[in-house]
């Protein structure tokens, strides 16, 4: 079991940094909500998010030299879980969309990640998908009992909610240590792994993100772009994140209003 601080040592002007960005990051998830509406294109969305990154001050983690991904942000819809390239694809009302966006401000990064149904209100299977993933990343944060708490405490959680609410939990990926870079360790999965289990301290600072499907849980990648990872099955899928700070005796979620 590691115990050392695996998420990078920050100081109080750093984590503050973390703070701000958490708030701009929030901000802008808002406006998405606000603004985007049937018929848009990904990429009309794409660049009204450049834009608002660039409003507020901050600036697109995704088009750094590394990882250099084609867009400020990741646009999955229906059977896409994450990483998904923004396309030309018009939204269609009662697409199920995931916007997942990392910026930074002052050097610091954050990340976060939320699913909606577009042009109209969430009901039967989609309302089921996205309100039970939704409620395991706050049973994640709700474990989180401060300085000690482990990486398999969170993931218990996390799965305990999928599993109960039957949805498929997206294994192959995971979670992570974010702040001084996008992708830090320690791997913070949405299910316990027996024998791995990470020690988070004060200070630590991670993403946690449960992906879940109304299908199976394996996963393929688009061979053309290299990026899109969506469900084997064609299942739909959602995906929320918050960028979490350990404390003391608790967690401050540093991307939300």
């Amino acid at each position: 079991m590691s115990e050392q601080p695996i998420t990078g040592r920050k100081t109080p002007t750093q984590l503050q940094a973390m703070r701000d960005c958490g708030a701009i990051l929030a901000r802008i998830f808002v406006d998405i909500r606000e603004y985007v509406q049937p018929g848009m294109t990904e990429l009309h969305i794409n660049d009204f998010v450049a834009e608002k990154i660039k409003e507020y001050g901050a600036t697109p983690t995704y088009r750094e030299p590394d990882p250099d991904f084609p867009g400020v942000i990741c646009i999955s819809t229906n059977e896409e879980i994450v990483h998904s390239v923004p396309t030309d694809y018009e939204f269609e009302a009662g697409d199920v969309v995931s916007f997942d966006l990392v910026i930074t401000y002052k050097s610091m990064k954050t990340d976060s990640a939320f699913t909606m149904v577009i042009g109209e209100q969430a009901a039967g299977v989609k309302k089921h998908l996205i309100s039970v993933t939704e409620r395991s990343l706050q049973a994640g944060i709700d474990a989180i009992h401060g300085d000690g708490t482990t990486t398999n405490e969170i993931g218990a959680a996390v799965s305990a909610v999928l599993s109960k609410g039957k949805l498929g939990i997206i294994r192959e990926l995971v979670g992570h240590g974010v702040g001084l870079e996008m992708h830090m360790p320690p791997d913070v999965p949405n299910y316990v792994i027996r024998g791995q289990d990470t020690i988070l301290r004060a200070g630590d600072t991670i993403a946690i993100e449960p992906m879940a499907t109304l299908g199976g849980e394996r996963t393929v990648t688009n061979r053309e772009d290299g990026w899109t990872i969506s469900t084997r099955d064609g299942s739909l899928a959602a995906h929320f994140e918050h960028t979490v700070l350990i404390t003391e005796d608790g967690a401050e979620v540093l991307t939300a209003l």
